[in-house]
């Protein structure tokens, strides 16, 4: 007699922690987080909602797990720059988490509430801190500046992937805020920084953030 997770002689089996996660991931980008339930994952993997529980005792387990995936190979960014610059390490590793949880709707958000301590998340962190390290901040600055990076990261993508959401409109926001300004005619600072304010070229708005979040880690190393 076959089970879900030990199927009958022949067949495939319909359920196991690696492609229960890949099977989590497809309804996240198709549906979004907060269409993702256990019972909805349970029947798209064509098993009883229990039996989700053998492998994550909790959706926030089954969270975390999503989040270690999203970020496999990131830590791949850390290497010897071309100009042994510690700071290019630093941004090529910022960037490389940000390209990762863009890949997946909603990815930030699944990010942000989780605190995974797989090897992925685990050698993202060390990559970095190792490149502050060898740069000469010492340990406390380069702990620091991990969550400080990360934070800002996380924090960044977060509020581009809202900003893009079908379901709040898109990029349509943006003219929410011009519409304000434009018809309140008493904020002549924010009326002429608009075109920027407003601009979704969030790649340009995330480099200027990382640019000045590096600046100020080289003060620090000074």
């Amino acid at each position: 007699m076959s089970t879900p997770s030990s199927p009958a002689r022949g067949r495939p089996a319909r359920l196991n922690q690696a492609r229960t996660v890949r099977t989590a991931l497809d309804l996240l980008n198709e549906s979004g987080l907060d269409a993702l339930t256990m019972r909805r994952l349970a029947d798209a993997m064509g098993v009883q909602a229990g039996a989700l529980y053998r492998y994550f005792a909790t959706k926030q387990d089954l969270l975390t797990a999503m989040a270690e995936h999203m970020v496999g190979g990131v830590a791949d960014a850390t290497g010897p720059a071309g100009d042994d610059d510690w700071s290019e390490e630093v941004a090529r590793l910022a960037r490389a988490l940000r390209t990762a949880l863009l890949a997946h709707r909603d990815g930030a958000r699944v990010y942000a509430g989780t605190h995974s301590t797989g090897p992925n998340t685990l050698g993202f962190a060390d990559g970095l801190i190792g490149v502050l390290r060898a740069a000469g901040f010492s340990d406390g600055e380069a702990a620091r500046a991990l969550y400080t990076v990360s934070h800002f990261t996380v924090g960044h993508t977060l509020e581009e992937q809202a900003a893009l959401r079908p379901e709040d409109g898109g990029p349509a926001n943006a003219g929410v805020l011009r519409e304000a300004v434009v018809e309140a005619g008493t904020y002549p600072h924010l009326a002429a920084t608009l075109p920027v304010l407003t601009s979704t070229d969030f790649t340009a708005h995330f480099e200027f953030g990382l640019r000045l979040l590096l600046d100020g880690l080289r003060a620090v190393r000074r």
